[in-house]
């Protein structure tokens, strides 16, 4: 590390006990974006907190580096000629890393914990295709939660090796949510011996690949190979060192100077130096499921009318960020489902038309912007986020007359402030858990802890619902674009943007196991050393 980053360290607080001398260096050492908010499978709602969670727990499925899903915890599977009862088989080999064994009753124990409206699960609603999932955490008998019944949830353990579970209707993509983190077992067991404590070094006992060695808060996390895990003679790695810094150039530097071997995250590319990257070895990029979007405030302020939200997604000029602010070959959004998915063809949302923009804002009240509320743009740090702020406060004050005050947040806070909607227009992206329509489009149903926009929409939830009862996977695509269309042309409560390309800056000769696939998933199991590199 650089003397001057060490400097703004010195103060930060350590989840280790004492003093540790000087650690020697990991086999591999990644920058993976901001800091990481938790690391609790449950409440994880980012793709930095995402990738170490992945190294340490593991589900009934696991994805791939190549974006697909297979046996995990689960050795196999059956599903009932309906399609509506999965029967999971436990490998006996599969062990926390204390060395107990992962049983079917730790998948009970841990999705009825992320069910439970106590634990504040964003992605609670993942569970809502099991049967009575939906009603338990709404609590529609009249309790929720740790009151209420949870035998009425269409899973069951016969044994200690078997899990089965019941959906209410056919779910084509439950094997694949089936290896996302939402899923994943915990130990509720410490959580309750814990408390919130659970997630730190000394106390976390996982089910992953690796292990959590030490977590030093703004600084790094290091992991440790997991010799308990049940695939552990395929994984390469014995440490991993991950740095939480969220500036691109300080992340380039760092990479630059052979302080890190791997820069993981999309947005850490210096948009300033991508010309000169882009032609270089080690700049890898491709396309994934992965969308940069704006979220409009509909609970309160000028939002709450439709026509403002359309003003401003119409005055956008998506083709001058691509060119001017990102430049790495993302494409224009105007579709919140990026292209990607076999067989979905997602419709084309609002155009760049400032004239009509000009129009609705003034039939809203506000000819010329004039009247026009002062409203903040919130955004989480990074090189990207700052360019793209100050270049849609341009936007927006040449073409509808609006001050737009740009607020950033370091990204806890950002996270915090999403959620409770203090903003006025935020910053946001998305990448897809698996790859179907609905991964995105289910984050606006009223009752998701990911909506974050203060909208909610009746005709909306029953065409999402619809959709998820069709069986026909033809019709169902056709009631997903219909329901995109009214979110995205209709309704507008957010502005797509761009869609992502992936961005991993590493030198192939050195470093193997990364592929590009749809879903942005490199899992660090499967990262290695090329052998003239091992130590």
């Amino acid at each position: 590390m650089k003397r001057g980053f060490l400097t703004l360290l010195s103060g930060a607080l350590l989840f280790t006990q004492g003093c540790a001398p000087r650690e020697q260096r990991a086999d591999l050492v990644f920058i993976n974006g901001a800091e990481p908010e938790t690391l609790d499978p449950a409440l994880i709602t980012g793709q930095p907190e995402g990738r170490i969670v992945n190294a340490l727990f593991e589900g009934l499925l696991r994805f791939d580096r190549h974006g697909r899903s297979g046996p995990g915890v689960a050795s196999s599977w059956e599903i009932s000629p309906d399609r509506l009862t999965y029967t999971f088989h436990l490998r006996p080999d599969a062990r926390w890393s204390d060395g107990r064994p992962v049983r079917a009753g730790d998948f009970l124990d841990s999705w009825r914990r992320t069910l439970d409206p106590a634990t504040a699960s964003a992605y609670s609603y993942q569970l809502f295709p099991v049967q009575g999932a939906e009603e338990f955490a709404n609590g529609r008998d009249g309790s929720a939660g740790k009151g209420a019944d949870f035998s009425s949830v269409g899973v069951k353990a016969p044994d200690e090796r078997t899990l089965v579970v019941k959906l209410r209707q056919p779910t084509p993509y439950f094997l694949d949510l089936c290896a996302f983190p939402t899923l994943y077992p915990v130990r509720t067991d410490l959580i309750g011996k814990y408390g919130d404590d659970w997630v730190k070094p000394g106390k976390l006992v996982g089910n992953g690949a690796f292990l959590l060695e030490e977590w030093r808060i703004n600084d790094s996390v290091r992991l440790a190979n997991n010799p308990l895990y049940w695939d552990q003679a395929n994984v390469s790695l014995r440490s991993i060192r991950i740095l939480p810094i969220s500036k691109a150039n300080v992340a380039y530097n760092f990479y630059a100077a052979g302080q890190a071997d791997l820069i993981m995250d999309k947005g850490l590319a210096p948009p300033s130096l991508l010309d000169a990257l882009k032609v270089r070895p080690d700049f890898h990029a491709a396309p994934f499921l992965g969308t940069y979007f704006l979220r409009f405030n509909c609970a309160k302020g000028p939002f709450t009318d439709v026509r403002v939200r359309k003003a401003f997604s119409m005055a956008l000029d998506r083709k001058r960020v691509t060119t001017k602010i990102t430049r790495a070959g993302e494409t224009d959004a105007l579709s919140f489902v990026p292209p990607g998915i076999p067989g979905y063809e997602a419709p084309s949302g609002l155009p760049e038309n400032a004239v009509e923009a000009r129009r609705l804002l003034a039939e809203a009240g506000y000819p010329g912007g004039k009247g026009f509320p002062l409203t903040t743009y919130l955004y989480s740090e990074g090189e990207l986020n700052e360019g793209m702020a100050i270049e849609l406060q341009s936007m927006w004050m040449e073409v509808l007359g609006v001050t737009v005050q740009p607020a950033r947040q370091e990204w806890k806070v950002y996270l915090n402030s999403l959620g409770s909607l203090d903003f006025g227009i935020a910053r946001s992206s998305w990448v897809g858990d698996y790859p179907d329509p609905n991964t995105f489009l289910d984050l606006f149903l009223s009752g998701s802890g990911n909506n974050r926009t203060g909208w909610s929409s009746a005709a909306y939830d029953r065409l999402i619902g619809e959709s998820a009862a069709e069986s026909d996977p033809v019709r169902r695509f056709a009631m997903l674009r219909r329901a995109e269309e009214f979110l995205v042309c209709e309704e507008a409560p957010i502005a797509p943007i761009f869609f992502y390309v992936g961005i991993q800056l590493y030198d192939g000769n050195r470093i193997g196991g990364i592929e590009a696939n749809v879903l942005d998933e490199h899992p660090l199991r499967e990262i290695f050393l090329k052998k003239s590199d091992q130590p």
